[in-house]
């Protein structure tokens, strides 16, 4: 099978996302979500997925720091070490008040606005990302179509929904997550996970 372009598995994963939140119960948006978010406190923060992106196309880089999607999930994870906990959640709170008195129209409208963004990029442009790492354009989506698919697994149990992402987002969500463990020396572990020799250990994850 050949690999779908990452433009195009992201633009599944987005398409996706809008519409799972277009079922989203409108009892349910003030429900408990992830951790100490709301299930809009979620939405808005997976919705930073789409914001990043669009931002980022507007930032271009001088240098190549990171070399592709598994590096930017090492990187990242050394670098959110040390980061302010409470201030992650409050990002997560004010993407959701940024979301409005209409969350799906916003979802629908960002989702329209980044992929037009993305048809009107030529090549692959090296953009700047958080801690002003340089990355190419297409090793930076397949973070975000992993951040879709996993986030969007988080809120349709949230709200008891049975939706999963498209096939593709799965695919490469999987396939990354899978090449991210074995870059952090974890791969042994979920190699014999996956094919049923042993369980993952309590709190195991790859980012």
């Amino acid at each position: 099978m050949t690999a779908m372009p990452a433009r195009d598995v992201f633009a599944s994963a987005a398409h996706g996302f809008a519409a799972l939140v277009r079922q989203i119960p409108a009892a349910r948006w003030d429900d408990a979500g992830l951790g100490e978010w709301s299930v809009r406190d979620l939405v808005g923060h997976t919705s930073r997925s789409l914001v990043t992106v669009s931002t980022y196309l507007r930032a271009p880089a001088s240098r190549k720091d990171v070399a592709d999607a598994v590096g930017y999930y090492v990187w990242v994870r050394d670098y959110m070490a040390s980061a302010d906990a409470a201030a992650i959640v409050e990002r997560g709170r004010q993407a959701a008040r940024d979301l409005g008195a209409d969350p799906v129209a916003t979802i629908d409208a960002l989702v329209t606005k980044v992929l037009g963004e993305l048809d009107a990029v030529d090549g692959d442009p090296l953009i700047e990302v958080i801690g002003g790492q340089g990355i190419r354009l297409s090793s930076y989506l397949p973070t975000r179509t992993f951040e879709l698919a996993v986030h969007g697994l988080d809120i349709a149990r949230a709200v008891g929904l049975d939706v999963t992402p498209p096939v593709d987002v799965l695919a490469d969500a999987a396939a990354l997550a899978a090449r991210i463990g074995v870059a952090l020396g974890t791969g042994p572990t979920l190699l014999l996970a996956l094919t049923g020799r042993t369980g993952l250990p309590a709190g195991f994850s790859v980012v």
